[in-house]
This record gives C-alpha cells, sequence and structure tokens, in this order.
C-alpha cells in the first residue's frame, strides 16, 4: 500500500522527481536534501487576459496571473454541479510571444498543477523567454474541488499500518463532496480543452510528468488537432496498467544502485556486504514485522512500533526516485542492519509531512486508479512472485479494499491501446528510474512517428530539472520538432556520490 502512495508522491515537484510530482522531503538523522529552487521573473505581456488577473496574495506568484474557469462536474449533462478550475498562466517574458503556450500536467495523479506551479516555473525558465506556461489544477485537485484524505503521522504505529491506511481512505469517502464517478483522467482533459478555449490559444504544447504521462496522451487521442509539441517525463504509456511492473523496476533500480557501490571504492569498502545485510533485515522483519521501541523522528516522542518487511521496501523505493536521496541507502542498509531504523521513519515520515501545496489528493488519486487501473488488471499480474526484495501482494489487497468501495466511472478496454500519433514528441528516462524506468519511455515512442527518447544517466524518477535538459526541452519546444536536436550534453550527468558517513557523500570518480 505505501508503495503506491511513494508512486502518488513522485511527480509533484522538482526534486529529481517532477511527482511525477512528490516534492521529497528527505530527512536521515537530521539531513534535509533540498532539492529544488524557484526563482522569480517579471511578468511579460498575455494577450490572453479575459478570466485572468494579476494574482493576489495567498493566490499565487506576484509575477503570474490567476483566475478560476467553471466546468460541469457531469460534463456529458451540461447541467448540475460545477467546479472552478484553478489557473495559474507565467506570462511570456518576451515582447515577441509565440500563441502557443506550455501547458504543464502535473503527477500522481492527485497533484495539482497550479498548487506547484511556483516551484516548477523555474525550470521552464527557458521555454517561457517565448511561450507563456499554464498550469491548471486538474479537478480533484489542488484547489479545484480537492479531494484531500490526510494521514495522521503523528501516530506512527497506525501510519505504518496499511489496515489503518484502508480506513483511513475509505473513511475519506463520508466527507468527500463529488460524485467520484467524474473524476477520470479522460473528464480532465476535457476540461483541459475548454480552458485552452477560454483563454484563447488555439494550439499548445504539453509536458507531462509521469501520470501526467497519461494525461497528455489522453489529451491528444481526445484534441488531437490541438497539440503542437509533447514532452514525456517519467512515460506511463497507456498500455500500463498501475502497480503493474513495480517490483522488477524497483529491483532493477535497487540492483544498479548495489552494483554502483560495489565499483566505488570508498562505498566498497565502507559497506562490503550490503545485499546480505538487506536480506538479513528483512528476513528478521518478515511480513508480520517485529515491535521496536523507537523515536518518532518528527515529534522526538518514543513511540512502540510494528516494523514489517515491507515498510523497509516500500521506503527504499521512496529513496530510489532521486539520485541524492538513493545515496542514502547504504547508509541506511548499514544502520538497519544494527538495529537502528531512525533513518528508515525519517525518510517515510518526511515525505508523507510535505508542504500543503505538494501533498496528494488521494480522492482523485483512487478515482483514477479504482476506474482506469484496478479492474483491468490480469492474474497473470496479480500473482506474479515477488522481483528480488519487492512485491506487489498487500498493495493488490490494499487497493482491491479501497476500489470495491470506491464509486467509479468507466473506462473501455480501449482505453489501454497505444496512442499513435505523428505530433512531434521528446520522451525522457531517468537511467535509474525505479517505477518508470527507460523501458516505458520506449514503448510510449513507439507509437509516434516523430520521437526522440533520451535516456537520462544518473537519473532517476524525472529528469526535466536535471543538468541541461532544461534547455533541450526548451530547444524542442521552440523548434517543434526532434530534428537535429543534440541531446550529447546529457552524457555528463552522473550518478551522485553515496553517504560513507553522515557527513556527505564520498567525492569519487564515477567509473
Amino acid at each position: 500500500m505505501r508503495s503506491i502512495q511513494i508512486l502518488a508522491l513522485a511527480h509533484s515537484g522538482r526534486n529529481d522527481s517532477f511527482l511525477g510530482l512528490v516534492l521529497v522531503r528527505v530527512a536521515l538523522v537530521g539531513l534535509a536534501l533540498a532539492l529544488l529552487s524557484a526563482c522569480g521573473h517579471e511578468a511579460g505581456q498575455s494577450a490572453n487576459p479575459s478570466p485572468l488577473a494579476d494574482c493576489e496574495p495567498g493566490e499565487g506568484p506576484r509575477n503570474a496571473l490567476c483566475g478560476w474557469i467553471p466546468v460541469y462536474e457531469d460534463r456529458s449533462a451540461e447541467s448540475g454541479r460545477q467546479i472552478d478550475l484553478r489557473v495559474v498562466v507565467y506570462p511570456a517574458l518576451s515582447r515577441d510571444r509565440e500563441p502557443d503556450p506550455l501547458f504543464v500536467l502535473a503527477g500522481g495523479p492527485g497533484q495539482g498543477a497550479a498548487e506547484i506551479g511556483s516551484l516548477l516555473v523555474s525550470v521552464f525558465g527557458d521555454v517561457r523567454q517565448e511561450r507563456d506556461i499554464v498550469f491548471v489544477d486538474q479537478r480533484g485537485t489542488g484547489r479545484s474541488n480537492g479531494l484531500p484524505c490526510d494521514r495522521d503521522t503523528d501516530d506512527l504505529d497506525a501510519f505504518l499500518s496499511d489496515d489503518h491506511a484502508v480506513e483511513t481512505f475509505l473513511n475519506c469517502l463520508d466527507e468527500i463532496e463529488a460524485d467520484l464517478r467524474f473524476y477520470t483522467t479522460p473528464l480532465a482533459m476535457d476540461d483541459l480543452d475548454e480552458v485552452r478555449a477560454v483563454l484563447g490559444y488555439e494550439r499548445i504544447n504539453l509536458w507531462g510528468g509521469s501520470y501526467g504521462t497519461r494525461a497528455a496522451l489522453v489529451y491528444l487521442r481526445r484534441h488531437g488537432e490541438r497539440v503542437r509539441s509533447i514532452v514525456f517525463d517519467g512515460a506511463v504509456p497507456m498500455t500500463m496498467t498501475l502497480p503493474e511492473g513495480f517490483p522488477q523496476d524497483s529491483q532493477r533500480a535497487l540492483d544498479l544502485l548495489l552494483d554502483d557501490c560495489e565499483l566505488r571504492p570508498a562505498c566498497r569498502g565502507r559497506f562490503p556486504d550490503l545485499r546480505r545485510n538487506l536480506d538479513e533485515v528483512l528476513a528478521s522483519l518478515g511480513r508480520d514485522g517485529k515491535q521496536f521501541l523507537l523515536r518518532h523522528p518528527r515529534t522526538g516522542a518514543n513511540v512502540e512500533v510494528r516494523l514489517r518487511a515491507e515498510v523497509v521496501t516500500d521506503t527504499l523505493r521512496l529513496a530510489l526516485y532521486s539520485p541524492e536521496a538513493a545515496a542514502l541507502v547504504p547508509k541506511l542498509i548499514e544502520q538497519m542492519h544494527g538495529g537502528d531504523f531512525a533513518g528508515l521513519l525519517a525518510l517515510a515520515v518526511g515525505a508523507e509531512s510535505s508542504p500543503r501545496e505538494t501533498k496528494i489528493s488521494w480522492g482523485m488519486f483512487f478515482s483514477v486508479i479504482c476506474a482506469e487501473d484496478i479492474p483491468w488488471i490480469g492474474e497473470e499480474v496479480r500473482n506474479a512472485p515477488p522481483a528480488g526484495v519487492f512485491s506487489n501482494d498487500e498493495t493488490f489487497e490494499a487497493w482491491d479494499k479501497i476500489c470495491a468501495a470506491w464509486p467509479r466511472g468507466e473506462v473501455g478496454p480501449e482505453y489501454h491501446e497505444p496512442v499513435v500519433s505523428g505530433v512531434p514528441a521528446l520522451v525522457l528516462s531517468g537511467a535509474l528510474d525505479p517505477v518508470t524506468p527507460p523501458r516505458r519511455g520506449e514503448a510510449l515512442a513507439a507509437g509516434f512517428s516523430s520521437a526522440l527518447h533520451v535516456v537520462v544517466p544518473g537519473t532517476g524518477h524525472g529528469a526535466t530539472a536535471r543538468g541541461c535538459v532544461p534547455e533541450l526541452v526548451a530547444k524542442f519546444v521552440q523548434a517543434g520538432s526532434v530534428d537535429d536536436l543534440d541531446t550529447s550534453c546529457v552524457d555528463e550527468l552522473k550518478r551522485p556520490g553515496f553517504f560513507v558517513t553522515l557527513g556527505g557523500p564520498a567525492m569519487e570518480r564515477e567509473p
């Protein structure tokens, strides 16, 4: 269960993951990894300000335009309850503004793009020179009738329990004010096209991260004539039903990390038995877990908690999203092998205790997952054996319980057919990604006659903010073509050094 919460945290902000787009805040014994900085720009002139105005304090940044665009919750009825979609537009900086903006589709599902716009816009600074950057809180996220369902991280034992998580999410059904059947991706992408029309844009460019890549594919399928170009970062092809493939992809990422540690003298010398030590930690805990008296990483209180092997593997999966966080994994394994789980808990609780604007709307998350994924997962996937230390068994158990009670919309079997298009597409994959590895990007790119798939070295889940990649994205959007796009600069990107002490990563040459 917690592994899927980790997925949703992935593509929100930008650390090394657009979480999708989690802004994952990693803490290990007082160490905070701050991986995103936002920088301000003065606003240029916008040609489409009609429903928008300068953002008021508390509504958005001073260098942007804010507004609300109403849509019907039941789009087919065109009557009844309405949802006000929150829109934030960062106008192009140049007077020679191009007419086609970049629309940013956030991840999760459940992340509000407008909520995290101020955290992401600097990544698109080069694009913004000539184009507006548009952020829309998808229905059910952020301030567009967001459907939150927060968990209590103060009760650590309950927080680590799958049964308690299921109970929390099901209890939210009584509190959510929405018809959850209408919070699917196709309806949200029809909303997005309505926003496009209201703002007066004839054609748009799309950037999608993680789940946002699925959203971009759905928009392309339904409104393809409006799309000039697309950037996919952390591809979720239509053929992928979550959480299919997660154990294999997570184990691949973990194996890459352990192999890299063995190749680096400082890491190998400090942690010579990582694989065996991790196996011994997991065997000692088992599925039922063991009781520990541990200090709560946020409140400082000593609490009795039951730690299970799945808590360890899910939290390690979280660390693998970002190479900066993954640099802590050898040290974490060593600590756990010695009976110290403080670092592991700090990582787990720190991610769930993220700032309000980066939080996932769990109501929207399950509205998507229960309609678009769980009903379409076959027995072969459900009964697949574990891949190394990772398994989906408890995830399926928890999701099935939630989705059995969750009101859900309908999508047909054709929904999961590959999207075929001639729209120019730049597909970005992190070489170390534990959830949308390069094979996913390759599968998505196969449906595009004009696509370039770039595997970014030393990168986890989300590549757009890494090294020279923002410049590549800008050049691609500017040209509207992958022809002659020189991507050789990404070869300079490497995995950061591993933490051999709590003082920082080892400074040594990449093998």
